[in-house]
């Protein structure tokens, strides 16, 4: 399998660093992409690399917030073929709160309506290669900067968050988009797959005010992703001073911009 960030909050080359997430995957069965990132810039970048969205067979949004499903309709003028699975309260209403004010971050609520959306409820298996699952239990080291973040009816408890597991022979990868409900977490119900490594965002670094997380709270990551034998790919919204306090610390901790590749 080959995964390449096509948006990433930082570039490593040519192509454009936007804030938002979306990988392009290659397995022998897919062309796919793990999120869409929040504009044009998808395409753009894709143009770059000289791949071809039309012909993408699966999408994956991770969850309803616009950095990683806002480009959905532009994906859907381009290519009539793909299946998008999201979880079906990615399309609720999102925001994030500022002071006093409160931003809509949501998914057009309309999309959830089109042909090639699937909706889901909970862990999904598509095939043999991909499967999809959620997290309940969210509290162990879970990040503040989710306070700022709510749904309809309050605080987020993002019910709406998916992970995937990649299966290819003995290889098998872990991708999250933000990691919301926390990596740790995610990790403790990933374990039953045993994956060789963990791509995706940590969200320990606020978008808005740019501050990271207090440093007791990364030395318990780091204390828990200590625990797996597993190489790490952060990106996105883990932001560069949480991810170099963990990369100091795990030594199979690295950083994924946009334009670079991971082989497995």
């Amino acid at each position: 399998m080959k995964i390449t960030a096509l948006v990433e909050n930082q570039s490593s080359g040519e192509l454009s660093a936007k804030h938002g997430l979306s990988l392009y995957i290659e397995t022998p069965r897919h062309k796919m992409l793990f999120d869409l990132g929040p504009d044009k810039t998808l395409f753009d970048n894709a143009q770059k690399r000289n791949i071809d969205l039309s012909t993408i067979d699966t999408v994956i949004i991770s969850h309803g917030h616009v950095d990683h499903g806002g480009a959905l309709e532009r994906f859907l003028e381009v290519n009539h073929s793909a299946k998008i699975y999201v979880q079906r309260k990615a399309f609720e209403g999102h925001f994030s709160q500022f002071l006093f004010w409160k931003v809509n971050i949501g998914l057009t609520a309309a999309l959830q309506n089109h042909p090639q959306v699937v909706l889901l409820d909970g862990d999904y298996t598509i095939d043999e290669e991909l499967a999809l699952f959620t997290v309940e239990n969210t509290a162990k080291c879970r990040s503040t900067v989710n306070d700022s973040l709510y749904n309809e009816a309050g605080r987020d408890d993002f019910a709406h968050e998916q992970s995937l597991i990649l299966t290819e022979g003995s290889a098998k990868a872990l991708i999250m988009g933000c990691g919301h409900t926390g990596v740790v977490n995610i990790l403790e119900k990933a374990a039953a797959y045993n994956p060789q490594i963990c791509v995706g965002g940590y969200h320990l670094c606020s978008p808005v005010i740019k501050k990271t997380v207090p440093e007791q709270l990364l030395g318990s990551i780091a204390g828990e992703l200590a625990k797996y034998d597993l190489r790490y790919y952060t990106c996105h919204c883990t932001g560069q001073k949480a991810y170099k306090y963990l990369a100091e610390r795990l030594p199979n901790m690295h950083y994924l911009s946009c334009g670079e590749t991971i082989e497995l």
